[in-house]
């Protein structure tokens, strides 16, 4: 084996090392990445670790509608990815119009419904669900809770498992 040939392989076995590396430093679910991200993270103020999320573009929050606002309140990350953390459900609010015909049936329209988690870190989120959903989640139960954006996904307790 010449030593040109020997210096090759050495510099393309260097180039593989270097390159498996930075794939599992930096691969999505890297811990080293979400580390990382800790300290590259802007934050605008320091009163929260994680900021509380807001509602989708074209909807309001249950808040807005009623004229009301809570401007020390965080905003939350937008991520289209599932995230999961364990919560704890605080609060419940909902915005419904019923109309009522004069034949006696009875429709609701515009149905708003908000769930209120507060995590371990003492985050506060505000998510929304299904009518389903918000009959079925249980106050002061802890639990895996699952959301997409603004959108509850799963709460998975020890009882049971509510979808949205």
């Amino acid at each position: 084996m010449t030593e040109q040939l020997r210096n090759l392989l050495i510099l393309l076995g260097a180039i593989v090392v270097i390159l498996i590396l930075v794939m599992l430093l930096f691969s999505g679910k890297s811990s080293f990445r979400r580390l990382l991200s800790l300290f590259l993270e802007e934050r605008g103020d320091d009163e929260g670790d994680v900021p509380a999320r807001t509602s989708a573009p074209g909807k309001k929050s249950l808040s807005e509608r009623r004229g009301g606002s809570a401007p020390n309140e965080p905003v939350q990350k937008r991520t289209s990815e599932p995230i999961v953390e364990m919560a704890t459900l605080i609060r419940k609010s909902d915005d419904r119009l019923r109309v009522i015909e004069s034949t006696g049936q009875v429709k609701l329209v515009d149905e708003y419904y908000e769930l209120v988690f507060v995590t371990r870190k003492g985050q506060k989120l505000k998510i929304e669900c299904s009518a389903e959903a918000y009959d079925k989640v249980p106050f002061n139960q802890q639990g895996s809770l699952t959301y997409r954006r603004n959108t509850l996904v799963k709460f998975k307790y020890y009882e049971d498992t509510v979808f949205n």
